[in-house]
């Protein structure tokens, strides 16, 4: 297994994640099951790569690609990209290292080359079928949230989903944090309707308004989210989304922010 795939601090954080092993059956126990380290690395190749999961080089990765995508389903079936996401957000939080008082949302669009759930016409793509990330980060454009959605959605659609989304962080004393004091967004997301609903949450709105001279200083803020997309598309799979089944994109972008995290957590130590 190429140890550079999956890094030592990487895995100490995922094991304890992990769904339990099934235990070998004594009497015709069949193949040796692959040890998990081995398969994440097939995951984390393709992930970083983008080539199929059956070009995957087995004797180079430790794992065939058939089986990295069958322990990446089962894991993201389990539940274990999100709570590795809050166990790396908490950790940032207990070492200061985290700012959600001022938060800033966005919205990609990539294409989608086969059929599936939330896949729809892209408006930016002459009508052919993609997908849309929506993205929450914070003032340092460290992600806490994202969700899928078709290419034909509109971003303010995910502006709540985005904000429910947002896991309850740990790491100081008081309460747990979920939501930020202020929100920066485009001209996207400029609807009273939506102002409104903000507000309500007690959280500030700060949305630029269509129709206005560019230059009211918001970007000084939300540029944040539009150079998280650019760390999150450098993983080559994310790009375009080649995976049927949204779940198990949304896991892989799940796991890319996990590493945007881990990053982070590294760059300050």
């Amino acid at each position: 297994m190429r140890a550079d795939l999956v890094p030592d601090d990487l895995w100490e954080r995922i094991a304890p994640l992990l769904p339990r092993t099934p235990e070998r059956r004594h009497r015709y126990p069949g193949r040796l099951r692959v040890p998990d380290r081995a398969a994440l690395a097939g995951i984390m190749y393709v992930l970083r790569t983008g080539v199929a999961w059956r070009n995957v080089p087995a004797e180079a990765v430790g794992c065939s690609g058939v089986t990295a995508w069958r322990r990446l389903r089962d894991w993201t079936e389990a539940g274990v990209w999100p709570r590795l996401h809050a166990v790396l957000l908490t950790e940032l939080r207990r070492a200061g290292l985290l700012d959600v008082d001022d938060c800033a949302v966005d919205g990609s669009h990539v294409r989608a080359l086969k059929r599936g759930d939330h896949v729809g016409p892209s408006p930016v793509d002459r009508g052919r079928p993609g997908s849309k990330h929506h993205l929450i980060v914070d003032r340092y454009g460290t992600p806490l949230a994202l969700t899928l959605t078709g290419g034909n959605r509109h971003d303010v659609t995910q502006l709540l989903p985005l904000l429910n989304e947002v896991p309850p962080i740990r790491g100081r004393r008081g309460r747990l944090r979920r939501k930020p004091r202020r929100l920066y967004a485009d001209r996207g997301y400029d609807f009273d309707k939506y102002r409104r609903l903000l507000w309500k949450r007690g959280i500030k709105p700060l949305i630029a308004r269509r129709g206005v001279a560019h230059g009211s200083g918001l970007g000084k803020v939300r540029w944040v989210v539009e150079r998280t997309f650019a760390w999150l598309h450098h993983f080559k799979r994310l790009r375009i989304r080649y995976e049927r089944r949204a779940d198990l994109h949304l896991g892989l972008l799940q796991l890319a922010c996990s590493i945007v995290c881990l990053r982070r957590l590294r760059a300050s130590g």
